[in-house]
């Protein structure tokens, strides 16, 4: 059974870190792209970064400029986001993803397996 676990969120203050992590078990082989989606309340989920499993090329939202990497550990089976740099505006759910073919990383509908999410709150 496929299934994505994502940890590492908490309550920070701007301008601090958080490395969340998305442990991954039972995919198929066929899984190409990972990626880190976020939601916050009474807003759509946007695509934050994005993570080639072969070639390990990433994606990047615009609105991330330059504070978070997208890193992958293949002998965990784990994907990492390291937050940077924190603003109040990253509040959200964030949500681990993956797909066997994203040809638009961002789009929800290209990916087939979610983790169940993890919080973080950052605080002005």
């Amino acid at each position: 059974r496929a299934q994505l676990v994502e940890s590492g969120g908490g309550s920070v203050q701007a301008g601090g870190s958080l490395r969340l992590s998305c442990a991954a078990s039972g995919l198929p082989d066929n899984i190409k792209y990972m990626a880190w989606f976020r939601q916050a309340p009474g807003k759509v989920r946007e695509g934050v970064a994005a993570i080639s499993a072969r070639t390990e090329r990433t994606w990047y939202a615009d609105f991330v400029e330059g504070r978070f990497t997208c890193s992958q550990d293949n002998a965990k089976n784990t994907v990492y986001l390291q937050m940077n740099s924190l603003k109040p505006e990253d509040t959200a759910m964030y949500y681990c993803a993956a797909s066997p073919d994203a040809s638009i990383w961002y789009v929800e509908y290209a990916y087939d397996y979610w983790g169940q999410g993890t919080q973080v709150t950052v605080s002005s």
